[in-house]
């Protein structure tokens, strides 16, 4: 014991040597200086201890800090996702349209994830003002690097304002076909036939042209057939128009036709034409094509 206590003496009294440098407080700096100083490895080592000691008061409150800090951000995403539920059944309460709805909550989420940051910086001591400065700098950096980024953000705002389409609608835009399915702050997405899901960029479709099948109730079906030069086209429009006026889902109290559209070197091209409800558009066309098929083949009308 008497040995230990003489080694803790000879400690202390190196370190007041060393530490005399910097009065009663030791600095970071100072620990520096007397690892590139000339002292023992010994006094080295007992003065790198008594600054860890020094530091565990600090130490002890930073970890406390980042524990808090952590515990808000735990706290505050489940407030966020809360807060971005009631949004959505705010929206839903005033019957907002569902492509708004979905391009408010992209926004939402991006602002109170936001918020959120803001205040774990400023309990971990980052002050306001700083933060700002930097979100400055990094958005003008960004702002930059990401033209496109930004002009998709425009086209959202566009394809919003305009409404050239909604969410549901089947659209025709550069060359890809579908079922809007969402619109977000900087992308589109369509649902083909096929069970594909196509991304679009707004700022594309916002500059492009876009055909929207389903802005209407109704929607013109036309079917085109081939027969030959030896068919009787009174005939076969009589044939056609039968199977136009028993079919339920076109709409009987509108025009119906079956033309001859252009007369080909083989055969001639005809075309039946119908209104059908939009929603029933596809299904209607291809039991069109089946009837008008086996009809002319069983009144002995060649299409081939």
């Amino acid at each position: 014991m008497a040995v230990l206590s003489k080694v803790y003496n000879m400690c202390l009294l190196a370190i007041e040597d060393i530490t005399s440098m910097a009065g009663s407080e030791i600095k970071l700096e100072d620990v520096g200086k007397v690892i590139n100083s000339e002292v023992t490895n010994e006094e080295k080592t007992n003065f790198i201890i008594q600054y860890i000691l020094a530091q565990r008061e600090p130490m002890l409150n930073f970890l406390k800090t980042i524990i808090f800090a952590f515990v808000v951000f735990i706290i505050g995403r489940k407030i966020v996702k809360a807060l971005l539920g009631m949004t959505s059944k705010a929206m839903e309460r005033k019957e907002v349209e569902l492509s708004i709805q979905k391009f408010v909550m992209s926004f939402a989420g991006l602002a109170y994830n936001t918020l959120l940051v803001f205040i774990i910086a400023g309990i971990l001591g980052v002050g306001a003002s700083s933060i700002v400065a930097m979100l400055g700098s990094a958005g003008l950096a960004v702002g930059l690097a990401l033209q496109g980024s930004l002009s998709n953000l425009a086209g959202g705002v566009l394809i919003l304002l305009l409404k050239p389409f909604k969410v549901g609608d089947y659209i025709i835009t550069s060359g890809e076909e579908g079922t809007v399915t969402s619109i977000d702050i900087f992308y589109t997405r369509i649902h083909t036939t096929d069970n594909k899901v196509i991304v679009i960029p707004n700022g594309t479709i916002s500059s492009s042209n876009v055909t929207n099948t389903s802005n209407q109730p109704e929607r013109m079906l036309i079917v085109d057939f081939m027969v030959s030069y030896g068919a009787k086209t009174s005939e076969v429009r009589s044939l056609i128009m039968a199977i136009l006026r028993s079919e339920e889902s076109i709409c009987q109290d509108k025009d119906m036709s079956v033309v001859i559209c252009s007369l080909n070197p083989l055969r001639v091209k005809m075309q039946a034409k119908a209104w059908v409800k939009n929603s029933e558009y596809w299904i209607t066309k291809f039991a069109l094509l089946e009837k008008i098929k086996d009809t002319l083949m069983e009144n002995g009308i060649d299409i081939s």
